[in-house]
């Protein structure tokens, strides 16, 4: 093909397809295939292309680090040792093994938080501080058995320890709010 030939082909790149006929076994095939009439259009399309695929990266990357962040904050906070609710479950089951609360609240015990204005109950009331140096959190929910009316209020301490990096139980003891009134001590390190 001549130059001149050439050029009549090239066409602008909303039309830009040349047509080719080729016979194979006398059968007539029709080929479409793509003509740009310069490379400045080819490199302005590629800039376009990459500007675009950038910003969808953008956007993939900035969705996975908040999918990342929130994961790791749920974990942090349902799973980690030095969790409230992790501590809460743990202070609850040692409330279920001791024998004097069996006896007094009755099986099976159950334990609730503070009650919501929807009247949920999950919510466990902690605060943390740092003393010398050391963090600690102090916890109170509440428990009752099958025993009618006798409810009480567990109180909770952890401190942390340097050395092992986890909250380690400082005291957990129990009010018990019916008649007779006392308190059942579960665990003193104090």
């Amino acid at each position: 093909m001549k130059r001149g030939e050439e050029e009549k082909f090239l066409v602008d790149y909303s039309n830009s397809l040349r047509l080719i006929e080729d016979n194979v076994e006398d059968r007539t095939f029709k080929f479409y295939y793509p003509v740009y009439n310069s490379h400045i259009f080819f490199l302005s399309v590629s800039v376009k292309e990459a500007g675009r695929d950038f910003t969808y990266f953008i956007v993939v990357l900035v969705g996975i680090s908040v999918t990342g962040g929130l994961f790791y904050v749920i974990f942090k906070e349902l799973f980690s040792s030095s969790s409230p609710n992790k501590i809460y479950g743990d202070a609850l089951e040692k409330c279920r093994s001791h024998p004097e609360i069996i006896a007094v609240f009755g099986e099976p015990i159950k334990g609730y938080g503070e009650a919501t204005r929807r009247g949920r109950r999950q919510f466990v009331s902690h605060i943390e501080y740092v003393k010398d140096g050391l963090k600690h959190m102090r916890l109170k929910f509440y428990i009752e058995g099958s025993e009618a009316a006798k409810r009480g209020t567990v109180h909770v301490e952890v401190k942390e320890n340097p050395e092992r990096g986890r909250f380690e139980v400082r005291y957990i003891f129990v009010d018990v709010d019916a008649f007779p009134r006392r308190t059942i001590i579960i665990e003193d390190n104090r």
